[in-house]
């Protein structure tokens, strides 16, 4: 029998699985923070310690894994892999592989080896690859190198719409008493003074507001969300055209709160209009399961040169790591 090692490390978890021949889970580990970007010495024992448990109650070692997946948050730029290598080879793992973690969510997201993924959800990304293997990034980088939107940069069009409607700018807006319930202020005045005097941002989380004020027709908020669906449609473009998959049939993958949340029609239906002007093959599909499932499927084609389908039967219903029961 041989063993699959799959590992999503991500800037706030690292998880990982260890799976047999077929696809059952044998063991399971979990840490904080995998992403070097934010802290190196962190991310490597986070690392060490989720792949060690996995294996600890799998009863197995590192020998006993034919191929370990690692599916890393930060992986963005050779600069990042000359960092990363080393990292995990010192781990042991005598057959194994490193991507960004985009690449294990597009995976997990389709029942193809192939296709295109768009990340939302603190913050933007998106990648692809293609029938013939070559893959791409595009974008992921911050609004200065070419981004736009995520949480992270959502919150802020929230309390800058506001402002402007308050001072006369733009049109009123419905995000004004969601936004001031939100924070705990009585009035604009106050708000805009405290932030302003304290030099504070608004937190992530009243991105949210977004999606209750488009859902009761406030214009301001679609407006907000249809350029968040228009750019992510053209970073997909972009990876489409470069990776010549106009005339193909595949998976455009949304992964992140933004465009998988129910509401994020406001948001997906811009995407597919942009996807559908370049690729009128390709599909639109929302990530539901865990993208270290993705991690262990990339573990079992590079091994095997393809996915067995019970495999990917065993394991394509798991949208929830904790609830993974052994």
């Amino acid at each position: 029998m041989n063993y699959y090692l799959g590992v999503d490390a991500g800037g706030s978890k690292t998880y990982a699985l260890v799976t047999d021949d077929c696809g059952t889970i044998v063991g399971k580990g979990q840490s904080g923070n995998g992403n070097h970007q934010l802290n190196k010495a962190e991310a490597r024992r986070n690392i060490w310690e989720a792949v060690g448990l996995a294996l600890k109650q799998a009863a197995l070692t590192r020998e006993d894994i034919a191929f370990a997946f690692f599916g890393m948050a930060g992986a963005d730029r050779e600069a990042d892999f000359r960092i990363l290598r080393p990292m995990i080879a010192e781990m042991g793992f005598a057959r194994h592989e490193i991507v960004c973690d985009t690449m294990i969510a597009l995976r997990a997201g389709t029942d193809k080896p192939y296709g295109v993924v768009l990340i939302c959800g603190t913050g933007t990304n998106s990648a692809g690859i293609n029938r013939q293997g070559e893959s791409l990034q595009c974008g992921g980088f911050s609004y200065l190198h070419g981004d736009f939107g995520g949480g992270g940069a959502l919150n802020v069009e929230v309390f800058r719409s506001v402002i402007r409607a308050w001072d006369g700018r733009e049109e009123p807006t419905l995000l004004t008493p969601l936004l001031l319930e939100e924070l705990g202020y009585d009035n604009v005045q106050a708000m805009f003074d405290d932030y302003l005097d304290h030099d504070r941002t608004p937190p992530i989380r009243v991105a949210k507001l977004l999606f209750t004020a488009a859902a009761k027709g406030d214009a301001v908020a679609q407006a907000i969300l249809r350029k968040q669906g228009e750019e992510l449609g053209k970073s997909a473009q972009a990876v489409i055209r470069r990776l010549g998959m106009t005339e193909e049939t595949f998976d455009v993958v949304l992964a992140g709160s933004i465009v998988t949340r129910g509401e994020g029609e406001f948001v997906s239906a811009y995407v597919a209009q942009a996807v559908a002007a370049v690729a009128p093959r390709a599909s639109i599909a929302k990530l539901r399961i865990e993208p270290v499932v993705g991690a262990v499927w990339m573990a079992h084609e590079a091994a095997k040169g393809m996915l067995p389908q019970t495999v990917y039967d065993k394991l394509k219903d798991i949208t929830d790591y904790n609830e993974i029961a052994l």
